[in-house]
């Protein structure tokens, strides 16, 4: 149950006041990528760094959460890898 919970969450990073936004699904997935028209004219390498760091703090907010349901399930023992190889 709370594996399906987590999959189905969304996390969202941004940039640039929203000028770069990125959803990612609680699989760190990411579903939706949004590139302003205002952001294109920073060109494309300043483009391709604001949609890395983007889906990364998007996924690093899905981690967080996981790591969270993970603790609240165990009590907060800590698994160590065990906890990474059974997600």
């Amino acid at each position: 149950e709370m594996k399906a919970k987590l999959a189905a969450a969304i996390y969202i990073g941004e940039a640039e006041g929203g000028a770069v936004r990125a959803t990612v699904n609680g699989k760190l997935q990411l579903t939706d990528l949004m590139i302003s028209p205002d952001a294109m004219f920073q060109g494309p390498e300043a483009v391709s760094e604001l949609v890395i760091a983007t889906v990364s703090a998007a996924q690093e907010q899905a981690a967080t959460a996981a790591e969270e349901a993970m603790k609240e399930i165990t009590g907060g023992m800590d698994l160590g890898d065990l906890g990474n190889m059974l997600g």
